[in-house]
Order: C-alpha cells, then structure tokens, then sequence
C-alpha cells in the first residue's frame, strides 16, 4: 500500500521548505496528503516565580514562539499550495515546545513520518526529541539528514538485518520506497547462527519474501572485526552510494542505549542518507 498520509515535522523556519521540498517526489508518487506539524511553547513555559506570588512573564519571549509559529505556517503552506500537495496545518503550545513529541497524537493516523535530522550548527530548529518519535510514535519514521539536500527518491537501497521484530517492521513498514528502488541490499553483520539457520542464511528468509514482492534482492554478511556496528552499517553505506537506509531501532531498551550508545543513536547522529527506522 502506498503512503497516503505523510506527517512533516517542522522545527524551525530553516528546516520548513527544504523538509517539505525534498519530500515532493515521495508525495507526488503516492498521491499523498501532508500533515505539517510544529510546537512552540506555551506562555506557561516563559513564567518565573520570582518570590512568593510574584511572577515574571517574558512577554518577548511568547511573542518571538508566537511569530516563528506564523513564519513557519506560512513556509509550509507556501510550498504545498506551489506544488499543489493536499495539506493541513497543525499549530501547537506545549510547555517543552517539542514539535515532535507534540506531534504524537497526531502521528498515530499517518503511514509515514518525515523529519530532519538535528543540525547543531541551526541555531533557528528548535530541539525535537527524535528518539521518542520513533519509539513511541508506532509509526515509520523517515530521517533526513541535514548535511544533504538531495529528493528524497531512493533507487539503491541498505537494509540493515537481523532476526528482529524491529528489523521486521522495518522492512516492511518500507515497502512502498523499496518498490521504487532499482537495487536492495539486505545487510548483515555478525551473522550468528540459530537453529533455523545457519549463519550465512540468517536473511534468507527475508530476501526471498521481498523478492515475491518483486523486488531485486541481494544479500552481504560483513564482519565487523571489532568495529562498532553502526561504524561498519554506516561504512556500507558510504561505500555502496545508496539513497537509503532502512533499519529497526532500539533492539536495546532506550535506557541502555543512553547508557552505553547504540546503532540508533550513532546512526542519527551522524547519518548521510535517509533512514527509515521502525520500533
């Protein structure tokens, strides 16, 4: 089934038309509507109790939250009503004014959800929370990097596998981007054996149900020969020129994960492609 309705997470005015333009060949292709989504924070989060019942309220504060709110509406509604994409608009005030952990509700009734990577050197995008997106949204979660601005319109294509739930959400949470790649790699690193297959076979299973889909599959087992995972996925990566990478995400809980780091982590942190991540 293709993507029909597709939520953009919007940080900040910088991010707003290059998120939204690099989305236009996934939204043309799938004939999909787009949810614009971005937070501010609330007055509440700009009162200071100073002593006892005296308050501090930084009125420039809510003002500033209060225009960037309509700069990027008018970004985002700009770009869709240019390219003729279905659209709507969802404004929000928290007390955090994390677009993307405000976006839950909403995001639970879309087939996709687009959000750039943070870029540090921004100081426009406002923080968005991007692992709790995609643990607790229940939905693919499509990262773009901020160092490339290039469509987002894959034809080579990473999976990165192992045995898992996560994995397996993933891959076919993608389905719709992989049916327009031309080239798919399932890759595996430090494949183990288990009783139901060997090492050298452990994507065998996956790469023979996505070619009854009819997609071209092929599979490579790499060692990682002491490297962290997400260093030989991201080397893989580099090395093949693919357009993206599609992989689950937190097979660890999220406290060890912050604990002792993770693929999922370092991958966001320092991707330079897509990637689709399911939970």
């Amino acid at each position: 089934m293709p993507y029909k309705t597709i939520a953009a997470i919007l940080r900040g005015e910088s991010d707003t038309p290059r998120l939204i333009e690099r989305m236009l060949p996934l939204v043309r292709a799938f004939g999909a509507h787009v949810s614009g989504i971005h937070a501010e924070p609330s007055p509440g989060a700009h009162v200071a109790v100073l002593a006892g019942d005296m308050v501090s309220i930084d009125e420039s504060a809510i003002d500033a939250a209060r225009e960037r709110m309509g700069n990027v509406r008018s970004l985002f509604v700009d770009v869709c009503q240019r390219e003729g994409v279905p659209h709507d608009w969802r404004g929000m005030e928290t007390f955090a004014g994390d677009s993307a952990t405000a976006s839950l509700p909403s995001v639970n009734a879309a087939d996709l959800v687009v959000v750039q990577q943070s870029d540090p050197d921004d100081l426009d995008t406002v923080f968005a929370d991007l692992e709790s997106l995609i643990f607790d949204s229940g939905r693919p979660v499509l990262v773009l990097p901020y160092v490339n601005t290039t469509p987002v319109d894959p034809k080579r294509v990473v999976i990165a596998w192992k045995p898992s739930r996560e994995a397996a959400r993933a891959v076919f949470d993608a389905l719709p981007l992989l049916h327009r790649a031309q080239e798919i790699e399932i890759l595996v690193v430090d494949a183990k054996a288990s009783p139901e297959h060997s090492a050298g076979m452990i994507a065998a299973d996956i790469a023979a149900a996505l070619s009854r889909h009819g997609l071209n599959v092929t599979i490579s087992n790499q060692n990682s020969a002491g490297l962290p995972v997400g260093d030989v996925i991201e080397n893989r990566v580099a090395d093949t020129g693919v357009d993206l990478l599609v992989m689950g995400a937190y097979s660890q809980s999220p406290m060890r994960e912050l604990l002792f780091g993770g693929v999922t982590r370092t991958l966001l942190k320092s991707m330079t492609v897509p990637v689709l991540m399911s939970h």
